[in-house]
């Protein structure tokens, strides 16, 4: 990563205002999973250890530009207080005279967590003047937020313009890892593409196509690929505006000597229930015209299983099925287990695929599990980041 990071610039003293993502899930006031506070802990104690003047910023939740009750950050203040083991102070306003009457009072080592800044209509405008306000509160700003590297919000980019920017330690692990992947990557390179849309897959499939070696799809998007090669495919999910674009790509991966692989066998369902009535898993030509794919198949999973055993690099965006109903969720578990297995160097996009390898519970037996959905997909499309352009480059 040629960007500056905290190692590169004196703190102590400093008053440093580092945007985090601690967008976590919360039910009933209660926060029920702290990934995202626990991630953005290195860099929070690395400050507080060098002597800066910590304000933390983050967003949770789309309260759009009002106050939400139960988006506070009262409960992250406190999570992250039993982690830090020193208190965190928690501000009730975004910006205003309460905030710079607390930021002015803060000591070295001490750490003040704001309200939620996309309370303020301003943040996701990226309005000038509230960027600049954020400014006036530090000397230096830290993004350790990958998760929304890729809005060009006011605490996320507005806020650069004004005053030093460096990235964070998770910032830094993201950029590094999924850059070197994508620029300089070991061999052979596979990339398993799932989820339900190609509208969603098109920037990254057309990016990949110039990198990789093996290109794995499955999930939703599979079947527009499946009847782009002339199949049936029943009820399954398909993008008719997409078929021409599926069949380019395959003609592409032909032309450039990528190995493209599809599901040669579904599991298929009546109608798109947890319990469906009726159930079976079919070769993928004979789909049955009042049924529709859910997951990929037995003999799938260990054609794909055995691409990944063959990879030196694999990185892994979108679930093989309907993974949040447990019966087609083998297909998605079958590869977190391939890649938990697996001696190449494996990386997880964020979003569902991170959601899915973490109900595996197999997250910590891969290299990397990304933070950001969004944002590493764009990263993966080739695409500079705007919370990333703005950070200050190395000399």
């Amino acid at each position: 990563m040629n960007k500056k990071s905290i190692r590169d610039v004196e703190l102590r003293g400093k008053r440093v205002f580092c945007r985090v993502d601690f967008n976590v899930p919360m039910e009933n006031g209660e926060i029920t999973d702290d990934t995202r506070i626990r991630a953005a802990l290195p860099t929070i104690q690395y400050l507080v250890e060098n002597g800066a003047k910590v304000i933390l910023a983050s967003h949770l939740g789309r309260p759009k530009g009002k106050v939400v009750e139960e988006m506070r950050l009262t409960p992250v203040a406190a999570r992250l207080a039993e982690y830090l083991g020193q208190p965190v102070a928690k501000v009730d306003e975004v910006i205003g005279p309460e905030v710079e009457h607390r930021v002015a009072e803060l000591k070295e080592g001490e750490v003040l967590l704001l309200e939620n800044v996309r309370f303020h209509p301003g943040e996701e405008e990226n309005d000038p003047e509230l960027a600049k306000a954020f400014a006036k509160l530090a000397d230096l700003y830290v993004n350790d937020a990958f998760g929304t590297a890729h809005r060009a919000h006011a605490s996320t980019a507005g806020i650069a313009e004004y005053i030093p920017a460096v990235a964070g330690f998770l910032m830094q692990k993201e950029l590094d890892t999924l850059g070197q992947a994508m620029t300089n990557p070991e061999r052979p390179f596979t990339a398993i593409i799932g989820g339900a849309k190609v509208k969603d897959k098109i920037g990254v499939i057309q990016n990949l196509l110039d990198k990789v070696d093996h290109l794995i799809i499955g999930g939703g998007l599979s079947f527009t690929f499946i009847r782009a090669k002339g199949y049936e495919i029943g009820k399954s999910l398909f993008e008719a505006d997409k078929e021409e674009l599926a069949k380019s790509f395959i003609r592409q991966a032909e032309e450039k000597g990528v190995r493209l692989y599809l599901p040669v066998d579904v599991v298929v369902a009546n109608e798109f229930d947890p319990n469906p009535a009726q159930v079976k898993t079919v070769a993928v030509d004979q789909i049955p015209e009042d049924m529709m794919g859910l997951d990929i198949g037995p003999k799938t999973r260990e054609l794909f299983a055995d691409v990944i055993r063959q990879s030196r690099l694999v990185v892994w965006n979108g679930p093989m099925g309907v993974f949040e109903m447990d019966q087609f969720a083998h297909g998605t578990n079958a590869i977190a287990q391939a890649m938990a297995e697996s001696d190449a160097v494996t990386i997880v996009g964020g979003g569902d695929s991170a959601a899915a390898i973490e109900k595996a519970g197999l997250a910590d037996q891969v290299d990397h599990v990304s933070t950001g959905g969004g944002a590493s997909l764009e990263l993966m499309e080739g695409k500079e980041l705007p919370g990333v352009a703005v950070l200050n480059d190395k000399e």
